[in-house]
């Protein structure tokens, strides 16, 4: 039998766990099966090393300053890095300048119906991509797929995924059970200490609803089938978000947003994403982040070329870039999500292979809940919804 260390144990885990997470989310077949790359010489090409610029709009902790300094060293193209905090912002400021001033956007892999109407987005040129196959082939296969728009070919190529569960105050508070649920953010024990996303918690809500059986099984997922279907379901959610409204400290909207809460706002457990919480622990703050009972919300984003798109030979230089192992993976240790770069992990830190670990404990990445493809009228029903909660 072949012997592995502590740290090679870890690392070749990891990439299991993202293929099967792709597999179980993405697919319907098991193309990615087995699927291994080597992590090769970075290489950018000499054609694109002497100048430009290149003008990205990223959720606002993707690339931390040194992921970008070290490409601007190494094909001297300065990057105007404009970070948001939703999809919403991202189809907002395309539909309002009708797809210019930016060269990447980087929409969620569920969003693909709410994007191909707008004709606000370009295909990818593959042939421009020498490292491609660095990439997970089972979230290649969404773009190629549920992002194919007019089978034009790609409109979209995955670059970090990550999950949304229960980030919390180590010190100040713990799970009853050892395991967190979604409902300890709406416990009236907690009442003034939690957090979460408006429309994101809603859904942690229904879950835990549909848990303590207050939702049938099944229902925020069935929810996605039709309009009818959706407004009575989540029409229990919002009664339930409403009667606990007073419990809930803030709201966020980025990453900074949930850190801020954690360590200077006062609150001791939250919906979050993965990144912020992860990342404040590797930096050795009282704060960890574990998938709850109901289950992690799994997501993937990517990146996308908007139709104005001004400086295309930089953005070929950058997708490359991006898509070595060892940049993407040193990124990690920055902004604690996970790469969709094959053995990018080997490149994080030890750090990050224990918080992985331990965010998804026993069955966990069995029990990923990933988020479905959102049609136009389910996001505009949802907000209906959302603004519901918010305002009451």
């Amino acid at each position: 039998m072949t012997s592995f260390s502590k740290s090679q144990r870890a690392s070749r885990a990891t990439q299991r766990a993202a293929r099967a997470f792709t597999r179980r989310q993405l697919l319907k077949s098991a193309a990615a099966a087995g699927a291994v790359v080597a992590a090769g010489p970075a290489i950018v090409r000499d054609a694109f090393s002497s100048s430009g610029e290149i003008n990205i709009l990223m959720w606002s902790d993707y690339l931390p300053e040194p992921f970008i300094k070290s490409f601007t060293d190494a094909t001297g193209i300065t990057v105007n890095y404009t970070g948001i905090g939703s999809n919403e912002e991202i189809i907002n400021k395309m539909k309002a300048t009708q797809g210019q001033g930016f060269d990447i956007v980087s929409p969620t892999n569920m969003r693909s119906l709410q994007w191909e109407p707008l004709e606000l987005l370009q295909p990818f040129d593959y042939g421009r991509i020498p490292n491609l196959e660095n990439v997970n082939p089972a979230m290649l296969q969404v773009g190629d797929t549920e992002w194919n728009f007019a089978g034009k070919g790609s409109h979209w190529l995955p670059h970090i995924w990550g999950t949304e569960a229960i980030g919390w105050r180590i010190d100040q508070w713990a799970p009853a059970d050892g395991i967190p649920s979604y409902g300890d953010v709406w416990d009236d024990a907690n009442a003034g200490k939690t957090m979460g996303r408006p429309h994101s918690m809603m859904l942690g809500a229904g879950l835990y609803m549909e848990r303590i059986g207050e939702l049938e099984a099944g229902a925020m997922r069935k929810a996605y089938e039709s309009e009818e279907t959706m407004r009575p379901i989540w029409q229990k959610v919002t009664d339930f978000c409403v009667s606990k409204k007073g419990n809930i400290k803030l709201f966020w909207n980025d990453a900074d947003t949930q850190k801020n809460g954690l360590l200077n706002e006062g609150v001791v457990v939250g919906q979050t994403w993965d990144g912020p919480p992860l990342a404040m622990k590797t930096d050795g703050e009282p704060v960890t982040y574990q998938a709850p009972k109901e289950g992690a919300l799994a997501w993937v984003d990517g990146m996308s070329i908007p139709v104005g798109a001004a400086n295309v030979d930089q953005i070929y230089a950058f997708l490359e870039f991006a898509f070595q192992p060892q940049p993407a993976g040193a990124a990690i240790d920055h902004h604690g999500y996970n790469s969709a770069v094959l053995g990018a992990d080997a490149h994080a830190g030890d750090q990050y292979k224990k918080n992985f670990t331990e965010a998804y404990p026993g069955e966990a990445l069995s029990n990923l809940w990933p988020w479905p493809k959102e049609p136009v009228w389910y996001a505009e029903v949802r907000t209906e919804y959302r603004n519901k909660f918010v305002n009451a």
